[in-house]
């Protein structure tokens, strides 16, 4: 259960730094394996199972969120995906 000075503190933070979500749209030029590696090499929090996930999603769906962070950190995943010319973008999460 959180405290009232950690809902606090939370607050703060998402005001500070709001939160936003890269978005991996599906890729019909690379194989599976690429794309799973390029979002290892590209994104460390995220490990193979969620790699795998993530592209899974994408491939099914057209999109998937890869992760949601501060703007700045999401400009510089996005920009990485980009590297390996993936297609990914940024929204307001």
């Amino acid at each position: 259960m959180t405290t009232p000075r950690t809902d606090q503190s939370n607050k703060a933070l998402n005001e500070l730094l709001p939160p936003h979500a890269v978005i991996l749209h599906n890729d019909e030029v690379h194989s599976m394996d690429f794309v799973i590696n390029a979002l290892l090499k590209s994104v460390p929090e995220i490990n193979a199972d969620m790699a795998s996930m993530i592209m899974l999603e994408a491939h099914n769906t057209g999109r998937a969120v890869v992760v949601v962070c501060p703007l700045e950190t999401a400009e510089f995943y996005r920009d990485r995906l980009a590297t390996f010319g993936l297609g990914a973008s940024i929204e307001k999460a």
